[in-house]
């Protein structure tokens, strides 16, 4: 007969036997990588991206991988966009960006922020996090904000970044922007789908149905330079995971190539 003391342990050991299980299931459905040492964080790169971790509730993705929603499109977004960023331009670019959370001082290593999913995902910066932020940018860092839809998401997005800059306007990217010219040449009239956007229409031609239209929105500082660019109504990050896809249009890659280029050397030269 088992005692009461040894039916306690064999629990136990089950119970940590499943946690261990469960833990390692959830570990597999996802592809972040463990934190990258010290010496390895920047092996000589001039660019290395930084996505901004929130806490959240849920998640995403594609390709059988789901992540929260901060990591969403990872790994393959950043993968495709650093090949076509090496290709095109002089600039070398770190293999793997960094995860940082804002309330990290570590952000300050790290001029270019890469922050998506904000409605969705509820973004909600706390007092310490937005004050860390709003430091990072006006010593002259540079986020991105991409892939949020409707006015839901905007928002939830516009009532965050109120806490960062409570002072300043969200404006619309003039098309004369030095961001609209600096690589390329770009316009603002073609939307970047997300891959869930896309539907088949009539004779077999591939169409976009968005949640609105699209606006490339941005907070200057005192000197007229972007700290915040907002790409509201585009899924860019989706156009650069989906790039090997053969169901997601060639000219959105392309443009959404385009587009992160240009933010890219925009921050390193702003």
């Amino acid at each position: 007969m088992l005692r009461r003391g040894t039916i306690s342990g064999i629990v136990a050991g089950l119970i940590a036997i499943l946690a261990i299980n469960t833990f390692a299931q959830f570990r597999n459905s996802s592809v972040l990588p463990d934190p990258i040492p010290e010496p390895e964080r920047h092996p000589g790169s001039e660019f290395r991206m930084a996505r901004v971790k929130y806490l959240t509730f849920g998640g995403g993705g594609s390709h059988g991988i789901r992540q929260p929603w901060w990591a969403i499109d990872y790994p393959y977004a950043e993968e495709h966009f650093f090949a076509a960023l090496r290709r095109v331009t002089n600039i070398t670019v770190a293999d793997r960006e960094a995860f940082v959370e804002l309330s990290d001082d570590q952000i300050f290593q790290y001029p270019f922020l890469f922050l998506q999913a904000v409605g969705v995902g509820d973004w909600n910066p706390t007092a310490k996090e937005a004050a860390n932020l709003r430091e990072h940018l006006v010593r002259g860092g540079f986020m991105l904000v991409d892939d949020f839809h409707g006015e839901r998401d905007w928002g939830i997005f516009e009532q965050a970044v109120r806490r960062v800059f409570p002072d300043r306007q969200i404006v619309e990217i003039p098309d004369d922007d030095p961001l609209m010219h600096i690589f390329y040449d770009l316009d603002k009239k073609t939307a970047i789908p997300g891959d869930r956007h896309l539907r088949v229409g009539p004779g077999g031609q591939i169409v976009a149905q968005m949640q609105g239209p699209a606006h490339w929105r941005a907070i200057y500082d005192d000197h007229n330079r972007i700290m915040v660019a907002m790409n509201f109504n585009i899924d860019m990050g989706d156009s650069w995971e989906h790039a090997d896809d053969a169901f997601y249009p060639v000219p959105m890659t392309a443009l959404g190539y385009k587009f992160g280029i240009n933010y890219v050397i925009y921050a390193m030269t702003h």
